[in-house]
């Protein structure tokens, strides 16, 4: 048997997802949960909802956390972690706070909370620790005495994040014909988010252009390009582009959009396209619909040869770096010495995420943070 590892001051660990819709009844109500309190009309939520039903109604991110949960638990196991780990969602079940209540249950007092979002960003950090709170509130409600929670750093410069999507983009290469391999361009891809929410995402003095949610994508980009030319010879060109956009027209959002990526460099000549979807932690919805979907079709038109490569997902490599930052986050609570696990040039993230970071389009109260009402 493996030597134990130490995870105390924590008794257990939390997958906090987004959730999906299982099923073609539960496409609408689905949308309502993820976007309650912004006014979409119901019309709109039945034009997105045709995403889910070309694919059954069935979003494959609930799978795809069941393949993680089961690798983090084998991984645990055979390393002599022994260290529960639960599952909650936040738009559909298990729901969070249903989760929380059975941990409470179960005796769980200190919880650390891995987030399948990598980056530093409203909606990719902030709006998570929001939905704790919100959680932990309704627990209140009811009386129950509330464990500690805490949220492992961003860990989109962990290698055992990195690593995998590397492995991902060289097998993408190698699957184009021989002739044109070479000249392929890679378009790395993230989620779009508003240019406002992008410039105030990060701690306040990263703030600018962008803060750190285009900083930490194009450090992983780099990260992934310099990788692949070591390994094969070739500088293939790149650029971080962006997709799934949902707001109002008249609201900028990052770009530019992957399909008029792909346009703009057919026209320029490139012989070939590689999309890696870096910012995305698993192939879910919007992977599958608006790249695998949209993008390729797009590819087709233009004539444009192109390959996706593969996420992170289940890697044992991914389920290995999360233990590293368990026993990492553990040893700092425990005020021991640690040396972070973070590639590129931004360095490992903060543990604490700090008041004012990613802030809110309205005041809410977010656990797990600096900011935290329950500390």
């Amino acid at each position: 048997m493996p030597d134990a590892l130490d995870a105390t001051p924590y008794d257990a660990l939390l997958l906090l997802s987004f959730g999906g819709p299982e099923g073609p009844d539960d496409v609408i109500p689905f949308l309502e949960n993820v976007t309650r309190g912004r006014g979409i009309p119901r019309e709109r939520l039945k034009e997105v909802g045709e995403h889910y039903f070309l694919f059954g109604g069935v979003s494959p991110i609930n799978d795809q956390n069941r393949a993680l949960l089961d690798a983090l638990r084998k991984d645990f196991a055979d390393h002599g972690l022994d260290l529960p780990v639960y599952w909650g969602n936040r738009n559909w079940a298990p729901y969070l706070t249903d989760t929380l209540r059975e941990m409470v249950a179960d005796g769980r007092r200190r919880i650390l909370v891995l987030a399948t979002s990598a980056y530093a960003s409203y909606s990719g950090c902030r709006q998570y620790r929001e939905n704790l709170a919100d959680s932990l509130a309704a627990l209140q409600a009811e009386g129950l005495d509330l464990p500690k929670v805490d949220k492992i750093r961003h860990y989109f410069n962990h290698e055992g994040f990195v690593e995998p999507m590397v492995e991902g983009v060289l097998k993408s290469l190698a699957d184009l014909p021989e002739d044109i391999r070479d000249g392929a361009h890679i378009a790395f891809s993230t989620h779009s988010i508003p240019v406002a929410s992008a410039d105030t995402s990060g701690p306040v003095e990263d703030h600018g252009d962008g803060g750190a949610y285009v900083a930490q994508h194009l450090d992983v980009a780099k990260l992934i390009a310099e990788a692949v030319r070591e390994r094969t010879g070739v500088d293939h060109p790149w650029q971080l582009v962006y997709q799934s956009r949902s707001g109002a027209p008249h609201i900028p959002w990052l770009e530019p959009d992957i399909c008029d990526h792909l346009a703009e460099r057919h026209a320029a000549g490139v012989p070939a396209v590689v999309i890696a979807p870096i910012g995305f932690v698993s192939d879910h919805m919007e992977v599958l619909y608006d790249l695998d979907t949209e993008a390729k079709a797009k590819a087709e038109e233009l004539g444009l040869p192109m390959r996706r490569s593969a996420t992170v997902g289940a890697d044992p490599r991914f389920a290995a770096a999360i233990r590293d930052l368990v026993l990492e986050r553990a040893a700092v609570e425990r005020g021991q010495e640690v040396t972070p696990c973070a590639l590129g040039a931004l360095g490992a993230s903060h543990d604490l995420c700090p008041v004012g970071c990613c802030p809110a389009r309205a005041p809410h109260p977010a656990a797990a943070g600096a900011d935290s009402p329950y500390a």
